[in-house]
């Protein structure tokens, strides 16, 4: 199986600091739906791994959640495309939890949710944390621009053997 992991805010929509509450809230990053249409079509699964601490602090319900991702599925569907999981964590950091990004186990979940390892997967972030877990995982990092990923290189930001796109759809232009 060729895999790739997707951060979701700010890789796949536009990220807020005020959280995304709503469906009407969860816009797509020009480009990224049909980029992950595209992956599909040239033989990827793609999976996604999103911290969702809103949930935990009581910005929104798992119903709601639930009315966000149905929309991100139906816009990806309708451009001929497919999202094989979505394995998402609800707390809050300071719940120590072994899920929430940098810590390994949204990856550990997808991994048995499609049965695979997730070693040598792509694994496609704007924050450092996502290049910390993909690290630990052993997959092959990336981070976009779109989102946190301008702020993130500019902290000085630099891991050796992390790519570095302008977006999702850059990202895909190049693996395809």
């Amino acid at each position: 199986m060729k895999l790739i992991i997707l951060d979701r805010d700010g890789v796949i929509n536009e990220d807020s600091d005020n959280y995304i509450r709503s469906p009407d809230e969860w816009q797509p990053i020009p480009g990224s739906i049909e980029a992950i249409a595209r992956l599909n079509k040239a033989g990827y699964t793609v999976a996604v791994a999103t911290n969702q601490s809103g949930l935990g602090r009581g910005y929104y319900t798992r119903e709601t959640l639930t009315a966000i991702h149905n929309k991100m599925i139906s816009l990806v569907e309708a451009a001929g495309g497919h999202i094989a999981c979505i394995c998402f964590c609800p707390h809050t950091p300071d719940d120590n939890c072994n899920c929430r990004k940098p810590a390994t186990g949204l990856v550990r979940q997808i991994e048995s949710n499609l049965n695979c390892t997730t070693e040598d997967a792509w694994f496609v972030g704007d924050t450092i944390t996502d290049i910390q877990v993909a690290t630990a995982c052993n997959c092959r990092p990336v981070l976009v621009k779109t989102g946190k990923g301008q702020k993130t290189l500019d902290k000085g930001f630099a891991i050796a053997g992390v790519q570095v796109f302008e977006s999702l759809k850059q990202f895909a232009d190049f693996l395809i």
